[in-house]
């Protein structure tokens, strides 16, 4: 069986060039995972490293099970802002165990197939309104932000006013500062790979001004042994885990549900091919099934939860529209292994830059926000707020939840409520019950 009869080329009006292509492009566009993903997750004590081989098998094998089971041309890694709350609230903050923290991704992992085998999924993203998923992200952006100014250097502790700004004429920020103006320049003028070549510039730079030292750009992959198959599920299953998995599960559907139709729509894949609108949501359902076990295969690699790339919308723009796009990708992802000199060389302040502005694109969620009612927009607002100055997406979501409910039962609009969204609420508002300093 040849690619084109493998994919079903001919039925979505595509060719093997056109689909390997775009996979390229999607690759270029969601690539600065790799140097990302290792930087944040090696603050836990994880080997760096092995982070990266870990983040490059994750993304290589949750894409290829997208490219075969799903059919769709969607690239996989694991995301931002869940890698993020894995580091810094998870381990950083709470004082678990990096190897507890991908416990509670197995976990999630296993729920999220779980979820959406039996269809509690659909029924659980279509009790959140609109507007809290708009603040989570947009929270979420913030929360990465806050951790992009402090890597740069831009904002450091004050024990006067919690925060205060450092020192502006020191070469790392004066370096991030011109990394996030390039990666801005860049994607304004539509170059692919604009977050990947503004990382690779700083730490160029950087190796030129001798902050950091060249190590070779080509070498066999390192040795995953230091986090493959370390994660501890019964250290996981503690009490004090019981919101961190829930937040895990909330964010991983709604992160992947969004990604997921928005690029299929894009691509076309969720349109009625003549079957029905079933064969739609058959296709989005095996996408879903995809990505969760992605993240229960990342959990036993040594990496965060793994998800759907929006990035992958750049790879539809070119012309992907199967799983071929998805299976460049992954091979992509597999012959980036042998760049490990380059990911070990790069420095925080490198990859700053491009959390800052992914971070930046995040804000955009608050446009979608009904800010003329206040019992959608208080909520959202304080969900959004109480991440990054809690410095936990946990909090925010919670708050949100739980305020969202309360002013709707409050103000006697509670039938606005999907009892789904009562559920979640309650369980956050049980978790702060029993466990308030957590």
């Amino acid at each position: 069986m040849n690619l084109r009869t493998l994919f079903k080329l001919d039925a979505h009006g595509t060719d093997v060039r056109t689909e390997i292509l775009a996979g390229v492009t999607t690759f270029l566009t969601m690539s600065y995972i790799i140097f990302v993903n290792p930087d944040i997750l090696s603050t836990t004590g994880m080997d760096k490293s092995a982070v990266f081989v870990a983040t490059c098998l994750a993304a290589a094998l949750g894409t290829f099970i997208m490219a075969f089971v799903a059919n769709w041309p969607i690239g996989l890694a694991p995301g931002m802002g869940l890698n993020a709350f894995f580091a810094f609230t998870v381990v950083k903050g709470m004082g678990f165990t990096w190897e507890q923290a991908l416990g509670a991704v197995f976990i999630s992992g296993c729920i999220f197939i779980l979820l959406t085998i039996t269809g509690v999924r659909s029924w659980l993203v279509a009790g959140i309104p609109k507007s809290l998923r708009s603040a989570i992200a947009a929270g979420i952006g913030m929360f990465l932000a806050i951790i992009a100014l402090s890597n740069a250097g831009v904002v450091v502790a004050n024990p006067a006013t919690k925060v205060g700004l450092g020192n502006l004429a020191s070469l790392p920020v004066v370096l991030a500062a011109c990394g996030f103006l390039l990666i801005a320049l860049l994607d304004y003028w539509r170059v692919r790979g604009a977050i990947l070549i503004g990382i690779v510039a700083v730490t160029l730079a950087s190796m030129a001004l001798g902050l950091t030292r060249f190590q070779g750009i080509v070498s066999l992959p390192p040795s995953i042994a230091p986090t493959f198959l370390k994660l501890d599920i019964l250290g996981a299953l503690h009490a004090g885990f019981f919101h961190i998995i829930l937040v895990f599960v909330l964010v991983e559907i709604f992160d992947a549900t969004g990604t997921l139709t928005g690029v299929a729509r894009k691509a076309g894949l969720l349109k009625d091919a003549g079957n029905g609108a079933k064969d739609g949501q058959s296709g989005l359902g095996r996408a879903l099934f995809a990505d969760s076990l992605a993240i229960f295969s990342g959990s036993l690699l040594g990496t965060s939860s793994t998800t759907a790339y929006i990035e992958s919308a750049s790879g539809v723009q070119a012309g992907g529209r199967t799983g071929l796009t998805a299976l460049t990708v992954g091979l992509l992802f597999l012959a980036a292994l042998f760049i490990a000199p380059v990911a070990a060389v790069v420095p925080t302040y490198a990859t700053a830059p491009a959390l800052l502005y992914v971070a930046g694109l995040m804000m955009r969620e608050l446009l979608e926000i009904d800010w003329n009612d206040i019992t959608e927009a208080v909520p959202s607002a304080v969900a959004a707020l109480i991440m990054p100055f809690t410095y936990s997406i946990a909090n925010g979501l919670a708050f949100g939840f739980i305020l969202y409910a309360a002013l709707k039962l409050l103000t006697r609009r509670a039938r606005e409520v999907h009892p789904a969204l009562w559920v979640v609420a309650g369980l956050f508002l049980l978790r702060y019950a029993l466990f308030p300093s957590d």
